[in-house]
């Protein structure tokens, strides 16, 4: 399998002398085609620190980041911006959805964007609905769906023209167990059928679906596991993978 994200040494701090703070120490992690790897620690740990450096979002102080082949360093504003519409994907739990927009106005947004012709971009949309299940829905406004929903119609904004890797920050945190789960099952067949994610989560339940958990505390890696599934996700996980291949 091939890397979908390498970083090595990867540190950021803030602040110089004796008011230097370290978010992150140096950092070695790598995140490979058809993984889900989830990111838990306490609040302050670093985990939104980690996620900002994998999305071009901020720059570490040394040490290297790569997303999909590019060192980001070597990257302008102008190439980080191509990466982040062509490539990488994020979920958020604050959704970040435009109320002004319907849901596949919202998801094909990103394609507009990158100049893709709004007929095109509209179909490629409502091809990442249906994945999502909210093709039906497509034409509503998102304080007309459920949080459920809305998080279903980020989700395939995320997805949206091909790209494969999804960044997730606290997706299900404002979400019931039952929506959170939704999401979750979304996340892994992403994953399944080739794409990888980054997801920071506090629910250790949520962080059962990935492959590895890495746990940060105080800006450094401290341990790592592979979760052992429970039975509906091993359950799931076939059924998920025969969908993808259909």
């Amino acid at each position: 399998m091939a890397d979908a994200i390498r970083l090595e040494a990867a540190t950021r701090a803030f602040g110089a002398a004796h008011m230097l703070v370290v978010a992150l120490h140096p950092t070695d992690l790598v995140v490979r085609d058809s993984e889900l790897v989830a990111v838990m620690g306490p609040s302050g740990s670093g985990k939104s620190t980690l996620l900002a450096l994998v999305g071009g979002l901020d720059r570490p102080t040394d040490g290297r980041v790569m997303v999909d082949g590019h060192d980001l360093a070597s990257l302008d504003a102008r190439g980080l911006a191509l990466l982040r519409r062509r490539t990488v994907g994020y979920v958020f739990q604050d959704l970040n959805l435009l109320t002004g927009l319907t849901a596949v106005e919202n998801v094909s947004l990103p394609l507009e964007l990158d100049g893709t012709n709004v007929g095109e971009a509209r179909r490629a949309a409502l091809h990442a609905l249906e994945s999502v299940s909210m093709e039906p829905l497509a034409d509503r406004f998102p304080d007309d769906l459920s949080g459920g929903e809305q998080q279903r119609v980020a989700i395939a904004r995320a997805i949206v023209g091909g790209r494969r890797i999804v960044l997730a920050d606290e997706p299900t945190g404002a979400l019931d167990s039952m929506n959170g789960e939704v999401v979750m099952r979304l996340l892994r067949r992403h994953c399944d059928e080739g794409g990888a994610a980054l997801l920071v989560t506090h629910d250790a339940a949520h962080a059962a679906w990935a492959d590895r958990v890495v746990f940060l505390r105080d800006g450094r890696i401290v341990d790592e596991s592979r979760p052992v599934p429970s039975e509906s996700i091993a359950a799931d996980r076939p059924l998920l993978a025969a969908a993808g291949g259909a």
